[in-house]
């Protein structure tokens, strides 16, 4: 469904070094890395929003800067609330986005309007920005596409409507031949719906796995000070200390019977917030 190796984009404070990985269709994969670690860069070179200095995206067997304008037709994308014709009804934006797609299904469009709460006869403008959040879904998901990209889709949802919106994302893929690539902060959601991760840090992957297997790959340890010896932190992802004693983020074959720690299994926040605390591996 999509591929990507080696995408690089250097800037003149930031650098996308050497990104790759793979989404088969039928899969949810979830994206995550603090604010400037490069999801956004990563994503609007996939689309050629960006134009990479270097590297490959492939979407549907072929190749995606050399076949955009046929592919773009094929991949449904949101990259932030819905900033354009704030000033008309929503109800008529169906007929000026239907412009654009071949397969544009204005039924659809309508259907999930109703199941997002938006009425059709406000304005943009009117909307919050979690609703012009849930317009630009709407549109990506209404003119048949195959590869469904998407840029924090669940911020400034309710807990409900993330709910939601995340068993929606499950049906979509149901059929195994859909797929969605989503980038976001809430770790919990990706807890909930993904099939794979990638995590990017300083514009590097550091992960890119399957969501059960990154979890069973890595442990949480946690101690007093004095169990925290210089050979213990050469083998840990990242850690925290306090007056209390530390924890720390390790590979579990890393791991030995020596160590004097209490061992937990993480969850994805905790691999997170690891991989960039206090002697992250670089």
């Amino acid at each position: 469904m999509l591929k990507v190796e080696n995408l690089c984009k250097r800037y003149e404070t930031f650098q996308l070094k050497n990104v790759s990985f793979e989404l088969p269709a039928g899969y949810i994969m979830g994206f995550i890395g603090i604010n400037g670690a490069g999801k956004s860069t990563t994503i609007k070179s996939i689309l050629n929003l960006v134009h990479p200095d270097s590297g490959s995206v492939t979407v549907l067997g072929k190749d995606m800067y050399r076949n955009e304008i046929e592919l773009k037709q094929r991949i449904g994308f949101m990259l932030g609330p819905v900033d354009y014709y704030l000033r008309i009804r929503i109800a008529r934006l169906a007929g000026v986005i239907g412009r654009f797609y071949n397969e544009w299904d204005e039924r659809q469009f309508f259907s999930y309007l109703e199941k997002f709460g938006i009425d059709p006869h406000k304005r943009i403008s009117e909307l919050s920005t979690g609703m012009r959040v849930k317009l630009g879904i709407a549109i990506a998901l209404s003119h048949g596409a195959k590869l469904i990209i998407l840029d924090e889709p669940t911020s400034g949802l309710d807990p409900l409507a993330r709910d939601e919106l995340l068993e929606l994302f499950q049906e979509i893929v149901a059929d195994g031949e859909r797929s969605i690539l989503f980038s976001t902060h809430i770790t919990s959601d990706l807890d909930k719906c993904a099939d794979y991760i990638i995590f990017i840090r300083n514009g590097e992957l550091v992960a890119n796995d399957t969501k059960d297997d990154l979890i069973d790959q890595h442990a949480v340890v946690k101690g007093p000070l004095e169990a925290l010896t210089p050979e213990l932190e050469g083998r840990l992802e990242g850690f925290k200390r306090s007056k209390y004693g530390f924890s720390g983020l390790i590979r579990r074959e890393k791991l030995q019977d020596s160590d004097a720690v209490q061992i937990e299994v993480p969850n994805l926040e905790d691999l997170m917030v690891y991989y960039n605390q206090e002697g992250a591996k670089s």
